[in-house]
Order: C-alpha cells, then structure tokens, then sequence
C-alpha cells in the first residue's frame, strides 16, 4: 500500500528538482576543490585561520593542474585543475564564488538543463585556454568555471526572464563582461594581483565565462529543438 501511495505521491517541484540539480552541481565542484587540495580536517582548520600557503598536500599538484603540452595523454587534467590551489586564500576565495554562485542561480531559477551546461563548461574552460593561452603552462583554480556559472545565469534570465529579469540578466551580463575587460585579458598571461598571495591568470575567467556562454546557448537551443518535435 505504501508503494502505490508514493508511485502516485506528486513529484518535486521543477523548481525545487532544478534548484538541487543547480546546488549539486556546486556543491561536486566544491568537493572536488577540497579533495584535490588534499586537506586534512586539520589542515582546512589552519588554511581557515590563517590562509597561509597550503604545503605537504599529499596530492601532488603537478599530478592535477592543467598543462596544454599533456592534454591529449592525460585529459583528465580538464577535470582536475580546478582542485589544484595555490594557497589556503585561493581556495578560500573559491569556495566563496562557489557558494555565491549557487545562490546566484537558485535566485534566478534556472532550469536543471543548465546545470548540465555547467558541467559541460567545466573541462571546457581548461580546453579553451589552448587557444586562448597557449603559453600558459600550468594553471589551477576554480574561477573559472564559476565565472562559466554566472555567464550560465545571465543567457537564462536574458532567454527565458520576464521583463524585468532580463533587465537584471542585462546588468548582470555587463557587469560581469566589464569585469573580464578591466582584467585586460589580453595581457600578460600571468600577474600579479592586489589583495592575492599568488600569480593569477584572468584568461581563464574569460575562458571560464565564453565556455559558460556556449554551454548555455546549446542547452537552450537543444530543449527549444526537442520541444518542437514533441
């Protein structure tokens, strides 16, 4: 009797299904963040009291971070780059953007298909830095696939919002593409930021943002296809 009553019980909200696809989505790129750094419960307590640099990982970044000469023999590095941190306010920081990013797109409501398009823009955000710098010989880091999150978030509320939300997808879109412009991409490939203990590489935001762009617009145009088919 109970099996027949939660066969026929309502299903979950699509808000509701979306918003947990949206946070899992967020919270898998958290974990992985955590398990590539390697840190032990007491060494997360002293990354957090002192974001100092993280040393004695037992995952051996050289192992993880992305290397455009290694790609095509060891691809997983598309995956593992964003669990590679170069100090405990490196990792603190994305676990911030992280977290804001899952707000971000619980607010908006954005449908479960673009947490899809947010897995797929991971690895590709490490992929398109092949083309966009190529020179960059290594890199780690989870900025940018959350800014590949928040580019998700401003093509949907631009395609699917009402008025008023494609105003605020709108604002949204510059503020982040004024962000990406006052990095100036299109200099050195490596430098050094005020406020951060390591070198940075703003590339990979504007890598991050471009695969985020793409990802989403495919998702979209692929549910309109398939809507119109049914």
């Amino acid at each position: 009797m109970s099996k027949l009553h939660d066969r026929n019980a309502p299903s979950a909200p699509p808000d509701a299904a979306a918003a947990r696809a949206w946070v899992g989505v967020a919270g898998l790129l958290a974990l992985a963040a955590l398990a590539g750094a390697g840190l032990s419960s007491s060494a997360l307590a002293g990354a957090l009291l002192s974001s100092t640099a993280l040393a004695g990982a037992p995952l051996s970044q050289a192992a993880l971070d992305w290397q455009p000469a290694r790609w095509l023999i060891e691809p997983w590095r598309a995956f593992t780059a964003i669990g590679v941190h170069y100090s405990g306010a490196h990792l603190l920081g994305n676990l911030a953007g992280v977290a804001l990013a899952a707000l971000l797109g619980v607010g908006a409501r954005v449908p479960a298909r673009l947490a899809w398009a947010w897995l797929a823009a991971w690895p590709l955000t490490q992929l398109g830095l092949l083309g966009l710098a190529p020179s960059l010989a290594h890199y780690g880091g989870l900025s940018g696939v959350l800014h590949a999150g928040v580019a998700i978030v401003v093509v949907d509320l631009l395609v699917r919002g009402s008025r008023a939300q494609r105003w605020v997808g709108a604002a949204l879109g510059l503020g982040l593409l004024a962000k990406l412009l006052s990095e100036t991409p299109w200099g050195p490939v490596l430098r050094v930021a005020p406020g951060w203990d390591i070198t940075v590489a703003p590339i990979a935001h504007s890598s991050g943002a471009v695969a985020g762009v793409v990802c989403a617009g495919l998702a979209h145009s692929a549910h309109a296809w398939l809507s119109r088919r049914t």
